[in-house]
C-alpha cells in the first residue's frame, strides 16, 4: 500500500508540475557525452552516455530525461542475469514523443553487463522504453528482430550497479502478460504487483571530476 500511495503521489505531481510535450524538445541535440541520475525506491544509480554509439538514440535519451519523461517510470520487467527493463506507462505521453521517430543505428558498443540501451519491436521503433544489461549479454549485438540488427548501447551505468541488482525481480514473466492492465489502470495494476520498482525522477547531472 505504501508504494501504490507513492505511485500515485508522484503520479499526480509529475502531472501538475511540468509541461505534457512540445514539438521542439525531439530537435534538441545531446552533448557528445553527459551524466544522468535515476533515483529509485531502491536507491540511485547514474549512467553515463555517449553520443557517438548512437547518435539519434542518446539524442532522444537526452530530450527524455531533460524533460521529465522517466520520472515515475516503472521497472516492469527484471529478468536475473538478463536486463532490467523500464518505460512509462503514460500512453498519451508516449504516444506524443512516438510520432517522431528514431532511424535504426549499429550496434556500436557491446551489450555488457551495465551497458544501456533502447528496447525496439522491429524498424525505427526505439523511443520510449529502455534495458539495462544485468549480465554480459553479446548475443543482443547481433540479433536479427524483425527486420532490424542489434540493440545499440548508448552508454553505461558508472555508480549505483548495486541498486540495479537489487531491483525485484519476483514476478518472472506474470508482469509480461498484464502490460495493457498497466497502460489502462496504474492503481489496479499495482494492486496486482505491489512490489515492483519504480524510477521516482530522473535528471542530468554535472560530470564528475576524474
Amino acid at each position: 500500500m505504501r508504494l501504490l500511495f507513492l505511485l500515485i503521489s508522484v503520479f499526480v505531481f509529475a502531472a501538475c508540475s511540468k509541461p505534457f510535450f512540445s514539438e521542439k524538445w525531439t530537435k534538441e541535440t545531446a552533448p557528445e557525452t553527459f551524466l544522468a541520475r535515476f533515483e529509485t525506491t531502491k536507491g540511485n544509480f547514474d549512467v553515463e552516455i555517449t553520443r557517438a554509439l548512437s547518435p539519434a538514440g542518446v539524442d532522444r535519451f537526452y530530450q527524455l530525461v531533460k524533460y521529465g519523461f522517466f520520472d515515475s517510470v516503472i521497472f516492469y520487467r527484471v529478468v536475473p542475469k538478463f536486463v532490467a527493463q523500464f518505460g512509462t506507462s503514460d500512453t498519451a505521453l508516449e504516444n506524443a514523443w512516438s510520432k517522431y521517430k528514431l532511424p535504426d543505428e549499429e550496434v556500436k558498443a557491446s551489450n555488457l553487463r551495465g551497458s544501456i540501451s533502447f528496447a525496439r519491436s522491429g524498424k525505427e521503433s526505439r523511443g520510449s522504453t529502455l534495458f539495462i544489461n544485468l549480465a554480459d549479454n553479446p548475443r543482443l549485438d547481433t540479433i536479427h528482430y524483425n527486420g532490424v540488427k542489434g540493440f545499440p548501447v548508448l552508454g553505461k551505468v558508472i555508480e549505483g550497479m548495486p541498486t540495479v541488482d537489487s531491483l525485484y525481480n519476483g514476478y518472472g514473466g506474470s508482469v509480461m502478460n498484464e502490460l495493457n492492465t498497466m497502460y489502462r489502470n496504474k492503481e489496479s495494476f499495482f494492486k496486482s504487483f505491489p512490489k515492483l520498482d519504480l524510477i521516482k525522477k530522473a535528471y542530468l547531472i554535472k560530470s564528475k571530476k576524474r
